[in-house]
């Protein structure tokens, strides 16, 4: 699998040239953000289908979410360690496979059944895409000229969104819609057979997703991507030793608004299906629960489109400050009424919602300087906050499931905090040279997609 060495700035002139190389790999490269953002949504649909197949409680059904997220942090650094030695275009094919053999386990887990190796499983598999995440993102930074960096990236994350739309129909027909449990009213007892038979219901589509994802690891193990050579190095040991992190208020805070707000985020996806179809809100059954969920997903993806426009005239942080007032009155709305309007306004959430981690990555890296990298690097492993969801978890299997989202309501006000105080820049550092300015741009894109 030969990589031909060529340079950022030749990638930059090849691309403005109008090699069609360059746009033909960047169409190849949105599949993969097309498809982890695919696979990580289907989650969504799966945990209301594991909670039946198992009898587990909601601390148990929010702890399999936990360990996808725990995967991020665990497996970030290794990957980075694993790109530098094997290159970006090795690393995407060894995501894509480790990602295939996590699904294939799925079949394992799903055959027994077995509680335990799907969590194992689903490590495995949010592992690969932790790997595509860390190569794919500073890699289509770098593909063409710096100066649409940001429009490549903007393109390829659409692509996620559409993942994220077209997962739930996806699960809530060969998952939730094939099975006892996913096609019942909410809280019907299943037999040991019918349990049985429901678990190896996701045999077919994880099958599915295994043989997709192996024939994509082998379409980019054979398709010329240039290597991006040492676009990606970093800036310099010896300037970084002048300057602390802990100085600037807007990273030191935005990091944790990036762990608060993944908890709500994941809290709200994790749980939809079941609030939905309690018999005092929708009074629906898991399948059809799951075709709301694309609502939510969608309304995430309209909100983006419509935070940028109106960021072109509005400052970030008052944007970011509106969306989040919006997004805790949306959530004391779902938690103190019932049926139809409890429901929508969770849907609602997901337009609120979607600005909200690009904008806090965006202001936590702002006046860092040569330090941008590094800044990038902890707002990214802050992403592991979406394994606190089980908390969220034990808060309804204790008070209740409508009473939990008082948690994702917390989670709001402290963005609000974050956007009034917290992300005001303190101690800025002169801006990085033209080179190192690229870079650091690089770096501030690179972000997960479910988000």
């Amino acid at each position: 699998m030969a990589e031909p060495a060529i340079s950022a700035g030749q990638v930059s002139s090849a691309n403005q040239s109008g090699t069609p190389a360059y746009t033909k790999a960047l169409t190849l490269l949105a599949s993969l953000f097309f498809m982890w953002g695919f696979i990580t949504v289907i989650n969504n649909t799966l945990l209301p289908h594991l909670r039946s197949v198992f009898e587990l409680n909601y601390t148990q059904t929010t702890l399999i979410e936990s360990v996808w997220f725990i995967a991020y942090f665990v497996a970030s650094i290794p990957s980075a360690k694993l790109i530098e030695r094997i290159g970006y275009q090795k690393a995407l094919v060894t995501g894509l496979l480790i990602m295939a053999a996590g699904a294939m386990g799925m079949t394992l887990a799903a055959s027994l059944p077995s509680y335990y190796v799907t969590l194992v499983m689903l490590f495995v598999i949010a592992s690969g895409i932790t790997l595509l995440q860390v190569a794919a993102n500073p890699y289509v930074a770098v593909i063409g000229s710096p100066e649409t960096a940001s429009s490549r990236l903007n393109l390829v994350q659409a692509m996620n969104s559409a993942g994220t739309m077209f997962a739930p129909i996806f699960g809530a027909y060969l998952i939730l819609g094939r099975t006892k449990g996913g096609t019942s009213e909410a809280g019907t007892v299943l037999t040991q057979a019918e349990r049985l038979a429901d678990a190896q219901s996701t045999i077919l589509p994880y099958a599915m997703v295994a043989v997709a994802l192996v024939i994509l690891a082998i379409i980019i193990a054979r398709f010329p991507l240039p290597s991006i050579g040492s676009a990606t190095s970093r800036a310099s040991k010896e300037e970084r030793k002048k300057h602390s992190l802990w100085k600037h208020r807007n990273l030191v805070f935005g990091v944790p608004a990036i762990f608060i707000y993944l908890i709500a985020e994941i809290g709200v996806a994790n749980l939809f299906v079941n609030f939905v179809a309690q018999p005092d809100i929708a009074g629906l059954t898991f399948e059809k629960a799951g075709h709301y969920l694309t609502f939510l997903w969608g309304g995430m993806m309209v909100g983006r489109f419509v935070g940028s426009a109106i960021m072109v005239r509005v400052r970030a942080e008052t944007v970011l400050a509106a969306f989040s007032i919006g997004a805790f009155l949306v959530m004391l709305v779902t938690v103190f009424t019932s049926g139809p309007m409890a429901m929508w306004a969770l849907i609602l959430v997901g337009f609120f919602h979607s600005i909200m981690f690009p904008t806090i990555f965006t202001l936590g890296i702002r006046g860092l300087g040569p330090l941008t990298e590094e800044g990038s690097g902890l707002l990214i492993m802050a992403i592991a906050g979406g394994a606190l969801v089980v908390v969220q978890g034990w808060m309804a299997d204790i008070y209740g499931l409508q009473l939990s989202f008082l948690l994702t309501a917390a989670c709001e006000l402290y963005v609000l905090f974050y956007a009034l105080w917290g992300s005001k820049v303190t101690n800025p550092l002169s801006m990085p040279t033209a080179e190192d300015d690229d870079k650091g741009e690089r770096a501030a894109t690179v972000q997960p997609a479910a988000s």
